[in-house]
């Protein structure tokens, strides 16, 4: 039986932009001989699609007003995260001198950062990387975890775009290299069978959830935020419903990486590279969000 998953890459790239536009101007050049006038309109509409899918301005907006992810994790929540690290901390501390088993103490909540792909061989390293995003992410993951003194974790196997491919590490393995080499700190958990966020949200939470841990924060970019909140609180919805006996994971958003205007904000109006990549990434979030994928 062939997995559906294995097709979405492919239709979510002959959804997005500038797939469809492309097709407007096919028809509209099409008409122009028999319908001069709706064809140039096509023909411009495609046109005028491509450049406006194509700038920073339209992927700030639809980050701000169509995805709408939750703000940064500071203030008050940042404080109140680090209460339960430095409680947590004195519990490992007594269980080290009573017990010598500092580790077996459940912690109150955990970080857990979301891949965003990787590199099966980087030719630099000669050894597989994880991507910049995927980067991005763990760093952010690591400066959160030291604030806070809560213990981290990586979400992330092989994306279904990689799947027959060369397979090699998964991306949580990678990070889990990456994370103690490179950034000096030693990964909690590590999940590397999920393909997609759906996937990341139900291993992770049915993980946590066994071992007692009452709270989950999702490191994630901004923009991909809003669908990996609905997939880990479906997905503690249904773990708990499974084990009534358990409580309800609490799910907190730790988004980064926001997309704001530039310095000269009138070149946000122009087509770029930056704001093709970054218009694509939120649609494709919003179809998600609307298919329930």
């Amino acid at each position: 039986m062939v997995d559906v998953g294995m097709y979405k890459p492919v239709l979510t790239v002959l959804a997005m932009p500038p797939v469809p536009f492309l097709i407007l101007i096919l028809i509209g050049a099409r008409l122009i001989l028999p319908r001069r006038g709706l064809g140039y309109l096509i023909l411009l509409t495609g046109v005028m699609g491509i450049w406006i899918t194509s700038t920073q301005v339209t992927a700030v907006w639809l980050q701000n007003q169509v995805l709408k992810p939750a703000p940064a994790l500071l203030g008050a929540q940042q404080t109140r995260l680090a209460g339960l690290g430095k409680a947590y901390a004195q519990q490992v501390a007594q269980a080290k001198r009573t017990t010598g088993r500092g580790a077996a103490v459940v912690p109150p909540a955990g970080i857990v950062v979301l891949g965003a792909g990787r590199d099966a061989l980087a030719a630099e390293y000669g050894m597989s990387d994880l991507t910049a995003h995927g980067m991005a992410r763990l760093r952010y993951g690591v400066w959160l975890s030291r604030q806070t003194g809560l213990p981290l974790g990586f979400s992330g196997g092989i994306g279904w775009a990689e799947k027959g491919g060369t397979v090699g590490a998964s991306e949580a393995e990678i990070a889990a290299r990456i994370a103690e080499q490179q950034l000096g700190l030693t990964l909690r958990w590590t999940e590397g069978q999920s393909s997609d966020t759906r996937g990341n949200a139900d291993r992770t939470v049915q993980m946590l959830a066994e071992q007692g841990v009452a709270e989950v924060l999702v490191v994630t970019a901004a923009f991909h935020m809003p669908r990996a909140q609905r997939a880990f609180t479906e997905a503690a919805q249904r773990v708990a419903a499974l084990h009534p006996q358990w409580p309800l994971m609490k799910v907190t958003p730790a988004p980064m990486a926001f997309w704001t205007a530039g310095e000269r904000s009138g070149l946000d109006w122009l087509p770029s590279t930056e704001g093709a990549s970054n218009v694509h990434r939120a649609l494709r979030e919003w179809l998600g969000l609307l298919t329930g994928a």
